[in-house]
């Protein structure tokens, strides 16, 4: 499928709870397509209650890839990302699959659909294993303090928190003495055709919904996925770092409640949620799609959308 050889994919973003599981199956069922998932963290294995992994009956039903890959322990990439998926659209095309990418984080959305160059970024094991080393020592403050002296302004985009992004930086800093600004950069011709769908809805509601499915997590044993994690894995580790586990070492430390940890949780989510709005509104091309109402009828034009781009396509 796709014009001018271009594989034709559909992409569905939107923030956190707003419901890209669910309508990428109904989608992918309409067209006879399959799911990449493009959610960072549902690669993991044993992570399934706080990434709101499919169920094994929903990947019956489509087809779903990129999902229970690895183990926690191990580490990801936009980069790594970007050749997976590029490989299972060719696969997918050549068996007369509509490819279906589904989830929300943006850089790796980014990554695929603007074809990112990100082989030319330099590595160095010693350092990154000395800055996890100090990180877990000192904590991320002090890797962020060390990311100041380099470049404030840097260091100002990047959460205290984020671990990973810190270390990579101060990596590449000390290779090349700047930093490489991935985001900034110059984005080739996309070698797919593009269908771009955003899930979005009322923010009363969707921070409900977020409320209501943390609470939902809990119940179903989120708790026991964090405490899982935090006994077999290091702070360090990228999969660590997810909203939804990283909120509960403090609790396992005695150092807050439970009640604070979730609701440290359901903040979290809500910023992380409006963090990827404003990230797809101003990094793609995409066509919204408001389910707060009329879900149904807003799935109806979701498919004449992808229709319309297949039979353009064709010709």
């Amino acid at each position: 499928m796709g014009g001018r050889n271009k594989p034709l994919i559909v992409v569905i973003v939107g923030p956190t709870a707003v419901g890209k599981s669910e309508i990428g199956i109904t989608l992918a069922q309409q067209f006879d397509g399959e799911i990449i998932s493009g959610d960072s963290m549902q690669i993991y294995r044993g992570l399934d209650i706080g990434t709101a992994k499919v169920s094994p009956k929903e990947r019956r039903i489509v087809p779903h890839h990129l999902i229970d890959l690895l183990n926690p322990s191990e580490s990801y990439s936009a980069a790594a990302f970007k050749e997976d998926a590029k490989r299972l659209i060719l696969e997918l095309t050549s068996r007369g699959k509509l490819p279906f990418i589904v989830g929300g984080t943006g850089f790796y959305i980014r990554g695929l659909t603007r074809d990112l160059d990100f082989h030319e970024t330099p590595q160095n094991p010693t350092y990154r294993k000395q800055l996890e080393a100090e990180a877990k020592k000192y904590g991320p403050r002090y890797l962020h303090d060390q990311l100041k002296k380099y470049d404030p302004k840097t260091a100002a985009k990047i959460h205290p928190n984020n671990v990973k992004k810190m270390i990579r930086t101060l990596e590449i800093f000390k290779e090349t003495n700047h930093h490489r600004d991935f985001e900034a950069q110059q984005e080739k011709e996309s070698p797919y055709e593009v269908v771009m769908i955003g899930l979005t809805m009322v923010r009363e509601k969707l921070y409900q919904r977020i409320n209501e499915r943390v609470d939902q997590m809990v119940a179903k044993g989120l708790i026991a996925e964090a405490k899982m994690l935090y006994d077999n894995y290091p702070a360090t580790a990228q999969a660590a770092q997810a909203i939804g586990y990283k909120e509960f070492f403090p609790y396992f430390r005695g150092e807050i409640s439970k009640e604070k940890a979730i609701d440290t949780v359901k903040r979290n989510s809500r910023r992380y949620a409006k963090r990827q709005l404003t990230w797809f509104r101003n990094k793609e091309n995409v066509e919204w799609f408001d389910i707060s109402q009329e879900k149904q009828k807003k799935i109806q034009e979701m498919i004449r959308r992808i229709e319309g781009k297949i039979a353009s396509s064709s010709n």
